[in-house]
């Protein structure tokens, strides 16, 4: 049983993640392994003005502690770059009874439940995209979405109603859809960090674009 905007704890839509969540229990039964919720501000859903969309729970990342990106080095890169854009208060440490609240912004993935290797397949990315129209849906006052990688770009403009081929993926890019101005970023993973693929100076530039364009909507 789902609710529109939430997967059920034990949600079985999508055997194959629901498998692996079933072993990981059996595993690390102290863990969450479970569909990870949006994290929201304290004044709900109603206060999102940006929502931030990642790919999948990381497995000792967001799978382990329950809260997006919480427990693995995107958390690390992603969290402090909203402090310093006031996008959160109180100090990030990696768990989620750390304090940490959103301002006006929330945090989701465009798969809730943790997947092998980090790589969810397409009909997983497609069954889960319910979720993500659901949660935007109900932000009535949302006015941007930054999507982190091209996997969660491109389910999110799917559940916006658009052809991906008419707003392509690109680091600190733009588009207009449904209302909605929609943000792209280089995932901020270990991977491309390490990597050089991203740097801090190239995630900040994301941030300062969004912060500029939020204060002209206000």
């Amino acid at each position: 049983m789902t609710d529109a905007i939430n997967p059920s704890r034990d949600c079985d839509l999508c055997p194959r993640l629901h498998g692996f969540i079933a072993e990981q229990r059996e595993s690390h039964p102290d863990w969450h392994n479970a569909p990870v919720e949006t994290f929201l501000p304290e004044e709900g859903l109603k206060d999102v003005r940006l929502l931030i969309v990642g790919l999948a729970p990381g497995l000792r990342g967001a799978n382990r502690t329950g809260r997006p990106f919480t427990g693995d080095f995107a958390g690390d890169l992603l969290y402090g770059t909203l402090s310093r854009y006031g996008f959160s208060n109180g100090q990030f440490q990696a768990r989620p009874d750390d304090g940490l609240r959103l301002t006006a912004t929330a945090i989701t993935n465009a798969v809730r439940c943790v997947p092998p290797e980090n790589k969810p397949v397409g009909a997983e990315i497609n069954t889960c995209r319910r979720f993500l129209s659901a949660t935007i849906a109900a932000m009535d006052d949302l006015r941007a979405i930054l999507t982190l990688g091209k996997i969660a770009h491109d389910s999110t403009i799917r559940a916006l109603g658009g052809r991906v081929a008419a707003h392509p993926f690109s680091h600190n890019g733009l588009t207009e859809i449904a209302g909605f101005a929609v943000f792209s970023s280089y995932h901020c993973s270990r991977y491309n960090t390490n990597t050089g693929r991203l740097t801090e100076d190239m995630f900040n530039d994301v941030f300062a674009s969004i912060s500029t364009f939020l204060k002209t909507q206000a």
